[in-house]
């Protein structure tokens, strides 16, 4: 990617894939904050052997719009979402059809940002990503509480003193798009009896 977000020759293998298929992190829907009937779930991805794959800018920045992108193709509606230098969550409400459509949506994902992030290292074929992990949420103060949780993630793994300052979360989007009272309340859920696989310690360079 260049300086203003573009991408540049070479950045993309995929040519066109969704490491570039969003210039600017924007997410268009507002917050709806209840549970779908579809089905509402919180989901972890995590690096192999937990390694720092997107630890810059430009590698953080490349993953959450990928994310963006293809919840956007896979017809998912993100409420919160956080991405780190090995490992992300988000909180999503599923399309009409069901949950069917996460594993193919993720795989996408993991199988281009693989291909981008080996392909600037000069490691072709090397395994950069281990699995996910998805939570059907089905009680609405759970459903809050892990909203909380994402929005704020950066500041749990103390890379930020704010949640808003950290650039590839949900954070800023949340507190610009929602009503006041409504930043209040999901703010004001405490998090810290919730019970998340989130033991990856990332880092930013």
């Amino acid at each position: 990617m260049g300086d203003n977000g573009t991408p540049e020759h070479g950045d993309n293998p995929s040519q066109g894939g969704v490491v570039a298929a969003a210039v600017h992190v924007h997410w268009p829907h507002a917050p709806v904050h209840q549970l779908s009937e579809n089905g509402t779930y919180f989901v972890t991805a995590g690096t192999y052997r937990k390694e720092h794959h997107f630890r810059n800018d430009k590698r953080l920045g490349a993953l959450c719009r990928g994310l963006l992108a293809v919840a956007v193709d896979a017809g998912w509606q993100l409420e919160a979402w956080a991405v780190f230098s090995n490992h992300y969550h988000f909180v999503g409400h599923s399309p009409e059809s069901g949950a069917g459509t996460l594993a193919r949506m993720l795989g996408t994902l993991h199988e281009k940002t693989a291909k981008w992030v080996n392909h600037l290292d000069g490691a072709p074929g090397r395994k950069v990503w281990h699995n996910f992990y998805e939570t059907l949420l089905t009680y609405e103060k759970s459903y809050l509480a892990r909203l909380n949780y994402v929005h704020q993630n950066a500041v749990h793994h103390g890379l930020r003193p704010a949640a808003h300052l950290y650039p590839w979360c949900s954070a800023t989007w949340f507190e610009t798009t929602a009503t006041r009272a409504q930043v209040a309340t999901i703010y004001g859920f405490k998090t810290d009896r919730l019970r998340v696989l989130d033991e990856y310690e990332p880092q930013t360079e």
